[in-house]
């Protein structure tokens, strides 16, 4: 069966300048070029699983721009929405790293083309021919993204499309944090599955003892299912009772050799998409999504480790066999 382009998702594509050691960016000497953007992340990883999506994205008609097209092209995802914009540059964000492989970003993206969406580019007739539709949070940071980004998701519920979202916290992109806790929530309500961290899920205003306290708060507000991921402590994930995702699962994770964890979340979300586009159980979804974010942090940049299926069934037999 061919599944693919019956996702769309839509968001930021930029090129991360990874640091060449660990350190804070005043010292660091030599930083390495590699795609990324939270968005661009999901859906390089949705390809590598076998579900190709449609992109919806917009880069600069500059030379960074023009390498992020022919790499996410050459990714396999389809040209037909990766807008190239002649009037903005193209975003860039430096990672610094500490010894562990956790990272902070310094992002230079005022007035980029990814800010320039426009409300109305995925039309009626995309959306009727679609099945799920991704979106995170720095699109709704500012600029004309965030309009369109919300019509997307608006529409989108209204079509009876899954919606999936990531609100991929960046503090230094918004004007306060009342903003981004009024606009994220707004976009919540057309939400059905959220990824997310307790801290962010604490920062949006939910409350709760437990981190699925915290996940059935958020759940009040539209999302019907709940992943809290928890670094290398694993995931959970919470579903509503009238969902056909309903129940709490919880899983470990697994432990890989992290050389950077750029994009580890990012690759959580495409699993967690694969396998409940799949029919898998919370159990089952949790594993698998684990094992595509752990496959993720194994080589340095966002997209540089992103498995194919058989590398992630191999995480999660090697697994089983340890125990």
């Amino acid at each position: 069966m061919n599944r693919e382009n019956e996702i769309l998702v839509a968001g930021e594509a930029l090129i991360d300048f990874l640091p060449e050691e660990p350190g804070p960016i005043a010292a660091v000497e030599g930083f390495d070029r590699r795609p990324g953007g939270a968005p661009a992340n999901v859906a390089v990883a949705l390809a590598r699983l076998g579900d190709a999506p449609l992109f919806w994205t917009r880069v600069g008609d500059d030379p960074f721009g023009r390498y992020l097209h022919e790499t996410l092209a050459a990714y396999g995802l389809p040209e037909r929405f990766l807008e190239l914009d002649p009037d903005a540059k193209t975003s860039l964000a430096f990672v610094t790293h500490d010894e562990t492989g956790d990272r902070e970003f310094s992002f230079y993206r005022d007035g980029t083309a990814d800010t320039r969406l426009e409300p109305g580019r995925i039309d009626d007739a995309v959306l009727a021919d679609l099945e799920w539709i991704h979106a995170g949070g720095v699109a709704l940071s500012g600029g004309r993204s965030r309009e369109a980004t919300l019509d997307l998701l608006d529409r989108a519920a209204d079509r009876d499309c899954t919606v999936s979202f990531d609100p991929n916290e960046r503090p230094e992109l918004w004007p306060d944090a009342d903003t981004y806790r009024t606009v994220v929530r707004e976009a919540l309500s057309n939400v059905d599955v959220l990824k997310a961290t307790a801290g962010e899920l604490s920062r949006l205003g939910f409350e709760g003892e437990s981190a699925e306290a915290i996940a059935r708060d958020a759940m009040a507000v539209g999302p019907e299912v709940v992943f809290v991921t928890r670094g290398d402590a694993g995931a959970i994930a919470v579903a509503a009772d009238e969902t056909s995702w309903d129940g709490i699962a919880r899983h470990p994770g697994y432990d890989p050799d992290v050389v950077d964890t750029t994009g580890a979340g990012d690759a959580f979300v495409a699993g967690a998409i694969a396998a409940l586009r799949e029919g898998r159980d919370l159990a089952a979804t949790l594993s698998f999504a684990n094992a595509v974010g752990a496959a993720a942090t194994t080589a340095a940049g966002a997209m540089a480790a992103l498995p194919d299926r058989e590398t992630v069934d191999s995480i999660r037999e090697g697994s089983i066999a340890e125990e």
